[in-house]
């Protein structure tokens, strides 16, 4: 198997792609359920086809839908419209009266119309199957990621290992030298890619995981494989599911303890997958650690279990908990000092602590020779000293990793201001300072 038209890092995740289901037995899913699915989209649409209804729910028409249909033709909850061509397939089908009424009724348990879900248990295989895709990374491949990066050699080493472990990584050190940068990197550099499923279901209830704003979809129907007489075709896969560039979830202040349970929305009547679901596969970075509204302790509880055991625990509103796998790399990362935030004991459950602290003026020059080179400034290294010796040594002020394109960015603003092209002179570097700097 392979792509047409479409670079994929990891070609191997085909190989594991959910196959089709070619029966209703395959889908691991009720009638009922489905039914319920098929007749709110007929009640807001009014009229549709048997192959619009498949489309709309991501499964195939033959051996699935039709009898879905069959179903609800034989409770006489949906009639035959008129048709666009030869088979029930391309049949118009619209509810009853009797059917309008069984649509009002699933639509009080549940709102939620779109993609069928996939069971909980085939979630779970899945996911297992897809840790063993996870890319391993050498020196070579960290070093290539972190290369826009201004960085000891020392942490380049501690970071690989960390990588590899798709376990846990705490990050510490002084703000404005990276840690995020860091966290983000060595996200885009573990690339690959994975299935999300559009939502998961689990004793008749509904959870919501693809998501648009932390899921960077591929085209499946971009995707084909060899057949016969050389020519290509469709792959055989499950619509449910959504191939995906690997996840990067970034979250800060805003965490709780709640939002990492499942969100309940008693309107919409279905779950939105918390964070670590939405990550399964990728990274997880709790930004700011420390700044939540929560206690760090207590939130650093929650994830003992997961970070063990490699699997989750949430609870549907009804009380039931259930078991889910927990397969992510979770970094957390802080400018607080670790030994205020959390005891030694929950440190040694964090298996990688990794600190990140401030430049030395050597890597302070080379930052800013950087930051120069891409804003097409002349680079001029006495410049810098000038900066040492001028702001920094006599304010005890610390270098830091965020200093040169802050001060530069200045340095333009100012220039901008007087119509004239911006220089590291010491009248600019001095307009600069005086607002950046602050007497504390």
């Amino acid at each position: 198997m392979q792509s047409h038209g479409i670079h994929l890092e990891n070609p191997h995740i085909l190989d594991i792609a959910p196959p089709e289901p070619k029966t209703l037995e395959e889908t691991g899913l009720r009638i009922a359920l489905l039914s319920d699915i098929a007749m709110k989209f007929l009640y807001y649409r009014g009229t549709a086809s048997g192959v619009e209804i498949a489309a709309e729910m991501r499964l195939s028409w033959t051996g699935v839908v039709e009898h879905v249909i069959d179903y609800l033709a034989d409770e006489k909850l949906v009639d035959l419209r008129g048709g666009k061509g030869y088979g029930r397939a391309t049949v118009d089908f619209v509810l009853t009266e009797k059917g309008r009424g069984y649509a009002k009724e699933a639509l009080d348990r549940s709102t939620y119309i779109g993609p069928a879900p996939v069971p909980i248990e085939q979630y779970a295989s899945l996911i297992t199957s897809q840790a063993a895709e996870n890319p391993v990374v050498d020196h070579n491949d960290l070093a290539n990621a972190l290369s826009h990066l201004v960085i000891d050699e020392s942490i380049v080493d501690k970071l690989g290992p960390a990588v590899n472990s798709s376990r846990s990584l705490f990050l510490y050190g002084p703000p404005g030298n990276g840690k995020t940068s860091l966290a983000e990197a060595i996200s885009a550099m573990l690339g690959g890619e994975t299935y999300i499923p559009h939502c998961i279901e689990i004793d008749s209830q509904i959870i919501k995981v693809y998501d648009s704003l932390n899921h960077s979809a591929i085209p499946l129907e971009h995707l084909t494989a060899p057949g016969p007489n050389g020519k290509r075709r469709s792959l055989d896969i499950d619509m449910r599911w959504q191939l995906c560039h690997r996840p990067a979830v970034i979250v800060g202040g805003e965490l709780t303890l709640e939002t990492l349970d499942l969100v309940y929305s008693p309107t919409a009547r279905f779950y939105e997958a918390p964070f670590q679901i939405k990550a399964n596969g990728g990274m997880l970075l709790i930004d700011d650690f420390g700044r939540q509204k929560v206690h760090p302790t207590d939130l650093l509880n929650r994830w003992i279990v997961p970070l063990e055991k490699r699997v989750d625990y949430l609870t549907l509103h009804t009380g039931k908990k259930f078991e889910i796998p927990f397969d992510q790399l979770v970094v957390f990362s802080t400018n607080l000092d670790p030994k205020e935030l959390v005891d030694e004991a929950f440190l040694r459950r964090i298996k990688y602590k990794i600190e990140v602290g401030n430049p030395t003026e050597e890597q302070y020059r080379f930052i800013f020779r950087r930051v120069c080179e891409a804003s097409g400034i002349p680079y001029v290294d006495q410049a810098v000293t000038y900066l040492f010796e001028r702001f920094y040594k006599p304010r005890g002020v610390s270098l830091r990793a965020c200093h040169p394109r802050d001060i530069v960015s200045l340095i333009k603003d100012t220039a901008r201001y007087r119509q004239f092209a911006p220089a590291l002179s010491r009248d600019l570097i001095d307009q600069a300072c005086k607002v950046f700097f602050v007497d504390l």
